[in-house]
């Protein structure tokens, strides 16, 4: 393992290339996560609600959803799809945006998000270089991309990667990696606060729920992994961030519809963990 890490250290081209090929994998794979994760999410609340008002009938869907089970297929005849026919970004451009069996369309956002996490990827390596920092980061970056589109598509924000993201950015830096110790526990606790006493002020003077408890959760877990120093400039990224793509759906959609706030939270957070350091010394003209 030193050796590969010594051979990166000295080769920084084979790294981009290895992280780059990771980074197309890893988009497939999220994509398989961002499909997926909410229908396993519904089927266990459904198995939930059923077991406690119904516990002698039997379960509506025996058929456990998973990451990995079933295998992928088509959503309209149901073929199987074969490794050949996976491969990122590639496979799509082969089949021209189709099926192989029926010539459905095929989402272009597939590819997009495969070329999204290499592209992240890639950034991470180049500011990090070949060290535990891109290691996490990668991690963090690949959690980000999930949350963000998985939030976008279904205004929810999974406890089983924002409270994981959370631990894992506690135990990160408990060696002092990104941030101290101390620093990361109270971005944590700050992280969390700050959203909730603004959701629970709008909630009195409105009587309206401005925001979900996922929002605090994601913005706590950055706080565990940038300190709360970095929590101002993130929340004013995401305002910002918010305000333009809010601008551009309405100009898309032609119509007021509620927004999930968590998209511009991971994305806020994703900027302020790579060039947030900077961009507070230019604000402050130093």
């Amino acid at each position: 393992m030193q050796e590969l890490i010594n051979y990166f250290i000295a080769t920084p081209t084979a790294l981009y290339i290895a992280v780059g090929l990771l980074g197309l994998c890893i988009g497939s794979f999220l994509n398989v996560v961002i499909y997926r994760t909410p229908k396993m999410m519904e089927q266990e609340w459904r198995h939930d609600c059923q077991m406690l008002l119904h516990p002698e009938q039997a379960l509506i869907d025996q058929s456990k959803l998973t990451l990995s089970k079933p295998a992928s297929t088509c959503p309209k005849c149901h073929s199987a799809i074969r490794w050949y026919q996976n491969i990122p970004v590639f496979s799509w451009l082969i089949l021209r945006g189709r099926c192989a069996s029926c010539q459905n369309p095929i989402s272009i956002r597939y590819p997009l998000i495969e070329l999204l996490t290499a592209i992240c990827s890639l950034v991470i390596a180049l500011v990090f270089g070949a060290s535990l920092q891109m290691l996490f980061g990668l991690l963090l970056t690949w959690t980000l991309i999930a949350l963000t589109f998985i939030d976008f598509d279904t205004q929810l924000l999974p406890d089983r990667y924002t409270l994981t993201l959370a631990a894992l950015g506690l135990a990160v830096n408990s060696y002092a990696i990104y941030t101290s110790p101390t620093a990361a526990i109270w971005g944590y606790i700050i992280g969390f606060l700050c959203l909730w006493i603004v959701y629970y002020l709008f909630k009195i003077v409105t009587g309206k729920e401005g925001m979900g408890y996922g929002d605090f959760k994601l913005l706590a877990a950055l706080g565990a992994w940038m300190g709360p120093l970095m929590l101002p400039l993130i929340v004013l990224l995401s305002s910002l961030v918010g305000a333009i793509i809010g601008i551009i759906l309405l100009k898309i959609r032609k119509e007021n519809k509620a927004f999930a706030f968590g998209p511009y939270i991971a994305i806020a957070g994703w900027i302020a963990f790579i060039w947030g350091e900077p961009i507070m010394k230019a604000y402050l003209g130093q």
